[in-house]
């Protein structure tokens, strides 16, 4: 299994405009990629092309999340979503 780890950048935390804006790049991909808060288990872990479990992770600003996926190509992937993750969509 490959992670990635990535801290919230966006300043009011992954509503949804930063959730829509994930979802979408990770629906980009053909493999199975998912997203839990730092700590939690890997089977809590929720797909992280979909809105609704971004929108319930209810991760803030600042707060650390991590990406997996069982594809042994993902890294890149992973690492483009983490900075997708970590740029704040609110900035004006």
């Amino acid at each position: 299994m490959i992670e990635r780890t990535a801290t919230i950048g966006s300043s009011v935390g992954l509503h949804a405009r930063p959730a829509a804006i994930f979802a979408e790049a990770a629906s980009d991909y053909d493999f199975d990629i998912t997203i839990a808060r730092q700590g939690e288990p890997a089977e809590d872990a929720g797909d992280a092309s979909s809105i609704l479990t971004l929108m319930g992770l209810g991760a803030g600003h600042g707060e650390v999340v991590v990406l997996r996926s069982e594809d042994a190509g993902a890294q890149t992937a992973l690492d483009a979503l983490a900075a997708v993750l970590e740029t704040d969509h609110d900035a004006s």
